[in-house]
């Protein structure tokens, strides 16, 4: 039905254009906003526009059924709206206004079918050429559409011969089948944001996942700058070293005869490279240069 059949609101910009003080955007854990490209933004925004027009035409502005509509209209879009801008922060809160949307515009269609049959007019079938018509139009817009696609006066110029049209009856019957094409994209977003949330999981989640991957990153930096045969063990008791006073670290031999024995060395290595037996009592001071040297005048 359209080229964003899915129509979400996870393209590579979400944000509604604002910037931090240095003129570049802030970078967040969770795209939001964008929802002017939206399609389902777009062709509710025409419903909104139509339904206000249609109701100060036809309707009595004095009867309750005249603001039910209009709220019902405005609802589907901004809902749409507030869902995407709540991204940032929950998956179930925009889910939740999707829904919303997708509840009123179900509302609004009952309002303009109720107005047909009420009147004795005709509600078009799907299949009938005046609603394949109006189909059309959005079919084609998503396939060779150069115009602004955040002004909604572009879109509305497409079914302008239907929502401008003397007789209610048309006007009615294309708002009702704009009505149909906004549901079905509502329902392809509804089921993509399931999917993401079952699959990447909310914002708390994302967020907990994101700060164990920092700390990872930290504690792995932090192990690139020290000696990695530092084998201490926390829980034992480290001697300090008889030539500077730090405490000393249990490292491995990692050449030589007594490769992959253990030993104490200084946590001041390279500066002090005082080192000491680990079950040694007599707190001698060596060197790891010199252990090597008096290892290569063994047998």
């Amino acid at each position: 039905m359209t080229n964003r059949e899915s129509d979400r609101s996870d393209g590579p910009d979400r944000s509604d254009g604002s910037k931090d003080r240095t003129g570049s955007r802030p970078r967040r854990l969770r795209p939001s906003g964008g929802y002017r490209e939206l399609r389902s933004f777009q062709v509710t925004t025409v419903i909104y526009d139509a339904t206000v027009s249609f109701c100060d035409r036809f309707v009595d502005k004095r009867s309750r059924t005249h603001d039910q509509m209009v709220q019902a209209a405005r609802s589907g879009r901004q809902n749409i709206a507030e869902g995407s801008r709540a991204a940032a922060t929950s998956s179930q809160t925009e889910l939740r206004l999707v829904n919303v949307a997708r509840a009123s515009l179900d509302e609004l269609l009952l309002d303009f079918e109720d107005f047909l049959r009420q009147r004795g007019k005709r509600q078009w079938d799907k299949n009938d050429p005046e609603a394949r018509e109006v189909r059309a139009v959005g079919w084609q817009k998503d396939l060779t559409d150069q115009t602004d696609r955040t002004d909604p006066s572009d879109h509305r110029k497409q079914y302008a011969r239907w929502l401008d049209s003397a007789d209610p009856a048309v006007v009615a019957n294309a708002v009702l089948c704009l009505i149909h094409q906004a549901n079905y994209l509502l329902d392809q977003q509804i089921a993509g944001l399931e999917r993401d949330f079952i699959h990447e999981g909310g914002y708390s989640e994302q967020l907990a996942a994101s700060r164990l991957e920092e700390r990872r990153k930290q504690r792995a930096g932090q192990s690139d700058r020290t000696d990695r045969t530092d084998q201490t063990d926390p829980a034992e008791k480290a001697p300090t070293c008889a030539a500077c006073g730090k405490l000393m670290v249990l490292r491995t031999a990692r050449k030589g005869g007594r490769a992959g024995s253990q030993f104490w060395g200084c946590s001041g290595y390279p500066e002090c490279k005082g080192t000491r037996a680990v079950n040694s009592s007599d707190g001698s001071v060596g060197s790891d240069r010199s252990v090597r040297s008096d290892r290569k005048k063994r047998p």
